[in-house]
């Protein structure tokens, strides 16, 4: 979707277009985001404290799967949480991937947790088998339960298609961006137990699976066209929230933190429709983007200019040194070099303001 990142579980941009741009216009409807968010929590709640001699059924025991056949156990103990630690640091991370699930729809979202999901049982039995023969470690028996392989599946598009933004700058080099504060919950959540870490790794193997469409998984492991139109019309209605008046959307959040955040997602959907634009009149233009077009203020100026005063141009100061780091950060996002270099002058190199620039010229 950026320049040349691949885009997760997107087979056709054509076909699915009128589909993503539904989801951009209702940006609140993530029902199954929001039932992954409710319906495990309040499990794990009810387990943990109404229900303790009832957790036996839910663990994740690969050793009971190998010698008794308790086949039940690959469903149940990778659905509920035991933990509610684990249980909080993958609500907040599912609340935050949600972004996914409004961009391509819930049932390219519902795939690729299914995709994720079922293959990350698979790399289980693999890791745990390989940990044995390594190291005499036996780890079947005590990997930690609940949804958590797909949580960590996620990173992968959330790495490769969310742009990453300068919050703020600490300690010289080091900065904070939009995406720190989930790769810090991701740590958290990697960090809780002590053979998470097989779930965390089988979790970013089949997303990478999946989202780089390697051995043709999007193609088997999907939900089907009738059952997403079953879920959607049982279960939207009782998960989805109305679109919220135009007053409120942006700006209103109670603290600045809430306000950057809906700033932020009000951002990635103006690249998201801004991307459609490019792709519309590159197919018309027969592979050429008509950059004039697209950034006619910032092509007008430089030649009214040009005309009125030749002189003054050849004695004017030297162009404003561009950070390349920044440079190659709109490049991510498709707009070309010479219109990155453009804007980031403009704006005397504020990566933000000449991002909402390029955007809106």
């Amino acid at each position: 979707m950026w320049g040349s990142v691949p885009r997760p579980w997107d087979h056709d941009l054509s076909q699915n277009q009128e589909s993503i741009l539904n989801q951009l216009s209702h940006p609140d409807k993530a029902p199954l985001s929001k039932g992954l968010l409710l319906v495990p929590s309040a499990l794990s709640l009810l387990l943990a404290l109404l229900l303790p001699h009832c957790q036996r059924f839910f663990a994740y025991d690969l050793q009971a799967i190998k010698d008794d056949f308790q086949i039940w156990r690959l469903i149940c103990g990778r659905i509920i949480c035991l933990d509610l630690k684990d249980t909080f640091c993958s609500s907040l991370l599912i609340y935050n991937f949600r972004i996914f699930e409004r961009r391509y729809g819930s049932r390219k979202f519902a795939s690729f947790l299914l995709g994720s999901w079922v293959l990350s049982a698979l790399v289980d039995f693999i890791l745990v088998e390989a940990v044995w023969y390594s190291f005499g470690i036996a780890a079947a028996g005590n990997l930690p339960s609940g949804f958590l392989a797909p949580v960590f599946a996620l990173f992968v598009p959330f790495y490769c298609s969310i742009p990453r933004v300068q919050v703020a700058q600490i300690l010289g080099p080091l900065s904070i961006t939009n995406k720190t504060l989930i790769y810090i919950l991701g740590l958290q959540l990697f960090t809780s137990g002590s053979y998470i870490w097989i779930i965390a790794i089988s979790g970013l193997i089949s997303g990478i699976c999946y989202n780089s469409k390697m051995f043709q998984v999007h193609r088997v492991l999907y939900v089907p066209s009738w059952m997403a139109k079953f879920f959607s019309r049982t279960l939207e209605p009782i998960f989805s929230s109305s679109e919220p008046t135009a007053e409120a959307r942006v700006g209103m959040g109670a603290t600045v933190d809430i306000q950057r955040q809906q700033t932020m997602e009000l951002l990635d959907r103006q690249l998201m429709l801004s991307q459609f634009a490019q792709v519309r009149r590159q197919r018309q233009q027969g592979g050429m983007i008509n950059w004039n077009r697209l950034f006619p203020p910032l092509r007008q100026r430089r030649n009214v200019n040009y005309q009125d005063d030749r002189r003054s141009e050849q004695q004017a100061s030297p162009p404003l040194e561009v950070s390349e780091e920044q440079v190659a950060r709109l490049m991510e996002m498709g707009f070309s070099r010479g219109d990155a270099l453009e804007a980031l002058r403009a704006s005397n190199n504020d990566l933000n303001v000449a991002t909402n620039f390029l955007l809106q010229h």
